[in-house]
């Protein structure tokens, strides 16, 4: 699929959500105005920062209720739109792309991003002959969906070296479920491997691949994700909301400063007792959220790079978003100096 067919294919998907997303638009919560119950999706062996904060007792009577899994952040936030669930977290381009088709979401808190200990990288096998962004026209680079971060990466690098957009174009990304984009890569069925967190090390650690490049050495510290909750959630539930906020907040900052392997020893126990049938040892490579800022505050640069990058790719309409309206900090304590 082309890069031009893909950005037809993700915007007809966003306009079609919309229609759904708006026609819930003043419809209330599913649950019932003042829930404490909130309903959402999770990772299969991860423990995504709402769920350590639950199990640290930071929601107080506010409850999490899993409806499933999901792979992409898209997915969830768009679930989210449409009402499936209540919250849900992506790619802040996402996130951007989805608000520019009106849907009626609003970001509250980041929740994922990159630092030194936290980022993706894109791996090649050790032989393989490509060394640099020319050599990777007609690869396949895995990823975990199109149109999200490890795409947005991808265009970004081979943007600032030089290659023109019909170069780009011939750049082949590609959808590979996270699980199984290591063996995909070692069977030559990709070029290019997309890997991070748990998944990156494990693949690290038997060998037989190198970098290319990362997010990290593109752009640094940044928190690249956010929570959103369908805005008349929000208005009805704004207690719940800002005990669900704050309570993720002090959980990420939990998580920086506890010991790794303490850390991983809570982890491991939620996963363990949630009883999902789903394979613990991996924990142990986990590093960081990569969360850039305190308790997952929002700041309007971590937004406005991607209205400018959709916009470039004429994804979006550049006016079509004002950064100021996608977010709020107002649930958030930390944003307030007051941490927990």
């Amino acid at each position: 699929m082309t890069t031009t067919n893909r950005r037809q294919f993700l915007g007809l998907t966003a306009l079609g959500l919309t229609a759904a997303a708006g026609a819930l638009t003043g419809c209330g919560t599913a649950s019932g105005v003042n829930t404490r119950t909130i309903r959402y999706q999770g990772w299969a062996g991860q423990v995504i920062p709402s769920e350590l904060a639950a199990d640290l007792g930071y929601l107080g009577d506010v409850k999490l209720e899993w409806v499933g899994n999901t792979i992409s952040g898209p997915q969830d936030i768009q679930s989210a739109a449409t009402g499936q669930v209540d919250y849900g977290g992506a790619f802040n381009g996402a996130v951007i792309k989805l608000a520019a088709r009106k849907a009626p979401i609003t970001s509250v808190i980041g929740y994922y991003g990159v630092d030194g200990d936290e980022a993706s990288g894109y791996y090649v096998l050790e032989d393989s002959p490509l060394r640099g962004p020319r050599d990777l026209l007609g690869a396949k680079v895995g990823m975990n969906t199109l149109g999200a971060h490890s795409e947005a990466m991808l265009d970004i690098y081979l943007e600032r070296n030089g290659l023109t957009p019909a170069e780009r174009e011939q750049v082949e990304p590609t959808v590979v479920p996270p699980v199984n984009t290591e063996q995909a890569l070692r069977q030559g069925q990709i070029e290019v491997a997309v890997l991070g967190g748990i998944l990156r090390e494990k693949a690290l650690e038997r060998g037989g691949i190198r970098k290319l490049f990362s997010d990290y050495e593109l752009l640094g510290d940044f928190t690249a994700g956010t929570y959103v909750f369908r805005r008349d959630f929000l208005e009805a539930n704004a207690d719940t909301v800002r005990t669900f906020v704050s309570g993720v907040a002090k959980a990420i900052e939990w998580s920086k400063s506890t010991p790794h392997e303490e850390v991983v020893e809570r982890f491991t126990r939620i996963v363990t007792d949630r009883r999902r049938n789903e394979d613990t040892d991996p924990l142990k490579y986990w590093r960081s959220y990569g969360v850039a800022g305190a308790g997952g505050v929002i700041k309007d640069e971590e937004l406005r790079l991607w209205v400018d990058w959709l916009g470039q790719r004429g994804d979006i309409e550049p006016d079509a978003v004002t950064v100021r309206d996608a977010y709020t900090n107002e649930f958030n304590s930390y944003a307030k100096g007051t941490g927990a």
